[in-house]
């Protein structure tokens, strides 16, 4: 009898991973960068992320040990952004069926998430028409529970929650999504934009930025005597 062919075990180029992140999405989440985007909007401040050769390739499966150990911590969701989720759509679509499948395991009866609600927010540059278009993107983007789309446009500033310029569109896509993100559709941000975590070598921000704000924090740590030697925003 021939052995069965071993099933490779996805990858996915990552920026980077954190836990918990409270400003992208409600609740505490699993952040997931994803690393590479074709898109390179002008004003992006994750610039860092754009090099498709840049990151690390992490497995799938290592990944989803990460979201069960959220999962466990008390997760009230997983955020992937980047990046450009959506250029690695093989990938991703490996990493939300797979986050899906622990998702529905963890909310079981004596789980660590028994009964609560627990959603997918994707963050994508490209539109709707171009993600339902493409097959690749419109499968890969299947268990996502809330879209956030568009490309992000520096000369249109927002203050809706989650959402970097007036133009992006977020997008519930399943009846969770509907129910957790219906009240944020319009609602503009009262705290918090962005949460500052430090690292043993850098300080990283997580969030969507108000316009100015980047600036802003340059400045005052300048005037705290802190200069900054190479911020993802800059080119």
């Amino acid at each position: 009898m021939e052995n069965a062919p071993l099933r490779r075990d996805p990858v996915l180029r990552i920026s980077g991973t954190h836990f918990p992140v409270e400003t992208l999405g409600p609740g505490r989440r699993l952040g997931i960068w994803v690393q590479g985007c074709g898109l390179a909007c002008a004003g992006c401040m994750s610039r860092h992320t754009w090099d498709p050769g840049g990151g690390t390739p992490r497995t799938v499966s290592s990944l989803l040990g990460l979201w069960r150990a959220a999962l466990a911590r008390g997760a009230d969701g997983l955020t992937v952004s980047g990046g450009e989720p959506l250029d690695q759509p093989a990938g991703l679509a490996a990493l939300l069926a797979g986050a899906d499948r622990a998702r529905a395991q963890a909310r079981a009866p004596g789980g660590p998430a028994a009964g609560r609600d627990i959603d997918f927010l994707l963050y994508t540059g490209y539109e709707e028409d171009e993600v339902e278009r493409d097959a690749a993107r419109s499968a890969a983007v299947h268990h996502a529970d809330v879209l956030v789309t568009g490309r992000f446009r520096a000369a249109e500033p927002t203050r809706l929650v989650w959402r970097g310029s007036a133009n992006q569109r977020m997008r519930p896509r399943t009846a969770l999504g509907r129910a957790r993100y219906e009240a944020h559709l319009t609602r503009t941000a009262s705290g918090p934009r962005l949460q500052v975590v430090e690292g043993e070598d850098d300080v990283r921000l997580y969030g969507v930025p108000l316009r100015g704000e980047l600036a802003a924090l340059e400045r005052h740590l300048r005037r705290a005597g802190v200069r900054l030697t190479s911020p993802s925003w800059r080119p």
